[in-house]
């Protein structure tokens, strides 16, 4: 069971999604935004993620593929807008086949007593854009990358 939790409020443009990890956040930070960690815990389970490009500081680009069993892919991307190591980033995200709806992500690590709460705010451009991620299952993504990240940070 995930210990990922969702705030997904009626009426609003934003998910918020929060998981404590028993981790430093320097060493979460680093599992977040290191190129070769991503294809270890990105995505749902049942797809594999390839990186095309993690450029992490402001200005930077990023561009995960996601790619089924039968080989179609799935692109997110965007720019980093702000990057502060290893407390948190802002940077745009965007799923390539819907690119109407480009959302602005913050992500912030916060310690205490060794563990790290990260917390994802996504604020999309509308709430009918925010309740098509929901309908779409994206909470469900979520939640299999947080147990995955999960288990990329115990092996660490």
């Amino acid at each position: 069971m995930s210990d990922t939790e969702f705030v997904i409020e009626p009426g609003r443009q934003d998910i918020i999604m929060t998981r404590v990890f028993g981790a430093p956040r320097e060493v979460v930070f680093r599992a977040v935004t290191d190129p070769e960690l991503i294809p270890r815990w990105w995505g749902p389970h049942f797809l594999t993620t390839r990186v095309d490009l993690m450029e992490v500081r402001p200005g930077g680009r990023w561009r995960y593929v996601n790619i089924d069993a039968r080989g179609r892919e799935y692109a997110f991307g965007g720019v980093y807008h702000d990057v502060v190591a290893p407390e948190r980033f802002v940077r745009t995200w965007a799923f390539e086949g819907w690119p109407e709806d480009v959302a602005l992500e913050t992500v912030t690590l916060v310690e205490a007593d060794g563990r790290t709460k990260y917390v994802a705010q996504s604020v999309h451009r509308s709430v009918e854009a925010r309740d098509a991620i929901v309908r779409a299952d994206g909470p469900r993504g979520g939640r299999e990358s947080m147990d995955r990240l999960a288990e990329v940070l115990a092996s660490h």
